[in-house]
């Protein structure tokens, strides 16, 4: 075994919800007389991964920064309660039975740019609570990704692990945390570099059977 544990991204890596996270926003955004902000699943698709603040800097530049931060928890609260409310049918395909496979020789833990509770919204919709040993997110530190995961590596005292995502920053993060990024082509991004790469979810049984885990 390579690697002590594995630590996984949500967006674009465990399920796509762009377009019910487009439909929370919007529904706030409706709710406070901005209908003209309104947004689509392709107008987030380059933002997934970006912490709050940046995602409220490009969806709502024309607000104060105090006033367009506001409304990005807003947003994401209507989110979270939208998510909360669908079936979440959104998780990629393989995504539990790898999942199930790893779990029997790594802990696995997730990290997001997400606010608090979306983690937890996942976990929960996919089914995956048996197999995650722990989760953090840019909403439970306020700090960069990267921070994130040595924050996370820290409290469950990982001693070796490697992280997988789908977008330059999920790469350059684990460049800041010192740990290899295995891509998930799959999803939203093509990042400047990776130490492996998957197609499909189920590739990481593969990796793993080639002891490349």
């Amino acid at each position: 075994m390579k690697f002590e544990s594995l630590i996984f991204d949500i967006d674009g890596t465990l399920w796509d919800s762009r377009a019910l996270v487009a439909e929370g926003y919007n529904q706030q955004l409706r709710e406070e007389g901005m209908e003209e902000s309104c947004v689509d699943a392709e107008r987030l698709r380059p933002l997934f991964g970006k912490v709050m603040t940046a995602i409220a800097d490009a969806l709502f530049p024309q607000l104060p920064p105090a006033e367009r931060y506001s409304l990005m928890e807003r947003c994401m609260e209507r989110e979270n309660r939208y998510l909360a409310e669908n079936p979440c049918r959104i998780g990629y395909p393989g995504i539990e039975e790898a999942l199930e496979n790893l779990a029997k020789h790594h802990r696995l833990f997730i990290v997001s740019n997400s606010q608090q509770g979306y983690p937890e919204l996942c976990i929960q919709k996919l089914g995956l609570s048996k197999w995650i040993s722990g989760h953090l997110c840019f909403g439970d530190t306020g700090t960069s990704k990267g921070q994130t995961i040595r924050t996370l590596m820290e409290r469950f005292q990982i001693t070796s692990c490697a992280y997988i995502g789908d977008t330059q920053g999920d790469y350059e993060a684990t460049l800041e945390a010192g740990i290899p990024f295995i891509w998930a082509d799959y999803g939203f991004d093509t990042p400047a570099g990776y130490s492996l790469r998957i197609h499909r979810p189920r590739d990481l049984i593969q990796l793993e059977q080639e002891e490349k885990l």
